[in-house]
């Protein structure tokens, strides 16, 4: 890991100062490579799902891990998506002349070495790696132990890919050991990594955060609320509604609490109960919420525990609110900082939210859904940060930039 960890660093000098030429060069040959080497890519896959299913891993984890045809597809055409994004490296802004005549701005410069340590997709080892590429970053990735044989076939074809644009190999390097004490090493070298970005389930989280000495960029849980008001067109609340919960499941921008002012709760929610319903969602509800969901609809009662769980399954949790300040209480005591929306045609109140919601991504009459990096224009994402340093919110290429001050002058001197 050491040795790893010297070479990254090495690389990661000559990466901050690659072209963008350069940089998109090696994309597509990333692209082009993995094209090319289809057939051994889904070779490797059936090694690792083999040993998966010899482990003993769940239906899901394995739908996970299996790569074919369409998935190394989709890995060439992120490759080339990436390339036509904008470098933020070495954009220039806030140039101002201060008194003593020198000029003052800021550039944007890569991080340095990122470690990044997720689980399962083999395609992460992709996506990761050609955003810290095209950020100028070095990067060592430590995929999962089921995904071993692939993520090694797929870091042959990026190896190759950046021999091919003359930058160097050791810019993305995949941890080969399947040793979980690699791990331990790479969150605790601050001399040769500058951040780590964990990425898969809680356990794995939490310890990472637990036991790094090195900056991590992370969210822990996704627990999503979307507050109906009474100031609310209720059509447009039904389909947000319904649309946050149901979207996707397993994913960590789906609403898990539902908020519902009591003036609109006899309304709205035996309409959304009764669809909810109907798409086999789970309702876990409030006593109030209990007597207005509808006389056909089952819903348990909530606890204390419902109101603090990320589901990632067709669970929801549901409370009818005296008012807007005990809605936003009730988010202050049980948020996770992710995304929380406001449905409300009240523009005060929508003002309000905003500034009084303390979360990565705070959404006026939208779903919780939209809280991507694509949804947001960054293009392609490397997943999503509740911290408030350095990068919150969606972490796209930016997010993996820092800013250094530079001055220019022509021999002044401070008196």
């Amino acid at each position: 890991m050491l040795s790893l960890g010297e070479r990254a660093r090495y690389a990661s000098r000559q990466m901050a100062s690659a072209s963008r030429g350069g940089k998109d060069t090696a994309l597509l040959a990333i692209a082009s490579k993995l094209e090319a080497s289809v057939e051994q890519l889904i070779e490797a896959n059936a090694k690792d799902l083999v040993a998966g299913k010899a482990r003993g891993l769940d239906a899901a984890l394995l739908d996970r891990l299996e790569l074919n045809a369409k998935g190394v597809a989709a890995m060439a055409e992120g490759c080339r998506q990436v390339a036509g994004l904008a470098d933020p490296v070495g954009e220039v802004s806030d140039m101002s002349y201060r008194p003593s005549g020198i000029q003052v701005g800021k550039m944007r410069v890569p991080l340095g070495v990122i470690g990044i340590i997720y689980e399962s997709r083999p395609n992460v080892t992709v996506d990761a790696a050609i955003l810290c590429l095209k950020s100028g970053n070095a990067t060592i990735l430590r995929g999962g132990s089921e995904a071993i044989h692939s993520n090694m076939a797929i870091a042959q074809c990026i190896a190759e890919g950046l021999a091919e644009a003359g930058l160097p190999a050791d810019a993305v390097q995949v941890v080969e050991t399947v040793d979980r004490a690699a791990v331990g090493k790479l969150i605790t070298m601050p001399d040769f990594v500058d951040v780590i970005i964990p990425r898969g389930g809680k356990g794995l989280i939490e310890r990472i955060t637990r036991d790094a000495s090195v900056p991590v960029i992370k969210h822990l849980d996704g627990i999503c609320h979307v507050y109906i008001d009474d100031d609310a067109d209720l059509q447009k609340a039904f389909d947000i509604a319904l649309n946050a919960k149901t979207h996707r499941y397993g994913v960590c921008n789906a609403m898990e609490t539902l908020l519902v002012h009591q003036n609109v709760a006899k309304e709205i929610l035996p309409r959304l109960c009764e669809a909810y319903a109907e798409r086999e969602v789970e309702l876990r509800g409030c006593e109030r919420s209990i007597a207005n969901a509808g006389d056909n609809v089952e819903m348990l009662k909530a606890t204390d525990e419902d109101w603090a769980t990320e589901y990632l399954a067709p669970v929801l949790a549901i409370r009818i609110v005296d008012d807007y300040e005990q809605a936003v209480q009730h988010i202050s005591d049980y948020s996770s900082g992710h995304t929380e929306s406001i449905v409300t045609e009240n523009y005060t109140k929508g003002r309000r939210f905003i500034q009084q919601v303390d979360s990565s991504s705070v959404i006026i009459n939208a779903s919780t859904r939209f809280a991507d990096g694509f949804e947001y224009g960054l293009g392609a994402e490397i997943g999503i940060s509740t911290d408030k340093l350095h990068a919150r919110g969606p972490v796209g290429l930016e997010g993996l930039t820092s800013q250094k001050y530079i001055v220019f002058g022509d021999g002044h001197i401070r008196t």
